[in-house]
């Protein structure tokens, strides 16, 4: 990445600064060494992860160009579609995925310290460990916990990630890695990007084929947790395990 334009447009003459004209203090690179990152704000940070501007717009203008196409929101920024902030002017493809990349890393270092070995004792546990990495995703993910004796997490198997179906999440690939790390048992958990974590028909199947597999199995399934926004929905709380 380059250093070419790092502040807000000059008004005058519709042009973006370039970083040597700007006073070294007042730039975002210098300040994060100098305060650290949080002293800056969230468009500078996205600023410096997006590195350098268009022929039109500054860095700092593009991220905050970005945060006002989605309410200003980071949260909403982390669950939007590539494609979305493509439609920002000057911001393309690589721009995209980089900064794509970047909310991924701040996603899975939410989860980082919530890692195996933490129990799973009941479906909010289940939510509080899933939801940082679940909850603001565009299209769904199913994974599959598996846990030991004492309801502890020893492996987190990703089986699918786009829509849910029955053709899709098959019991081969829910308790294959069940069946190789000798789970006690399982907890199946997937994420609603709409937000509202109320089962649908094909949850309701596909839960009730993977319960009856497991039973074959001998490998129960303890639960099928739903993540949406700020919320969970639990199989085995609303008794439609079976």
């Amino acid at each position: 990445m380059t250093d070419r334009y790092l502040t807000q447009t000059d008004p005058a003459s519709d042009r973006p600064h370039r970083i040597r004209e700007i006073p070294p203090q007042e730039r975002p690179r210098e300040r994060l060494t100098r305060l650290g990152a949080s002293a800056l704000s969230a468009a500078e940070l996205l600023a410096l992860v997006i590195g350098s501007g268009s022929s039109r717009h500054s860095a700092l203008d593009l991220a905050h160009h970005v945060l006002a196409r989605h309410d200003g929101s980071l949260r909403r920024l982390a669950a939007s579609p590539m494609a979305s902030i493509r439609t920002v002017h000057g911001m393309g493809p690589v721009r995209a995925v980089v900064l794509h990349a970047a909310l991924e890393l701040g996603r899975r270092l939410a989860t980082e310290d919530r890692g195996l070995g933490t129990p799973l004792a009941g479906p909010l546990d289940v939510y509080r460990h899933f939801a940082p990495r679940l909850e603001d995703l565009p299209v769904e993910e199913f994974h599959v916990a598996v846990l030991d004796t004492q309801h502890r997490l020893e492996r987190d198997v990703t089986v699918t990630r786009g829509l849910l179906s029955a053709s899709l999440v098959h019991p081969r690939e829910v308790f294959r890695e069940a069946i190789a790390e000798r789970a006690a048992s399982i907890i199946l958990v997937h994420n609603h990007p709409s937000g509202d974590p109320t089962p649908s028909p094909d949850d309701r199947k596909v839960t009730s084929q993977l319960v009856a597999a497991g039973r074959l199995l001998d490998i129960p399934v303890h639960d099928h947790v739903i993540i949406g926004r700020g919320r969970y929905a639990s199989f085995a709380e609303s008794g439609l395990l079976g």
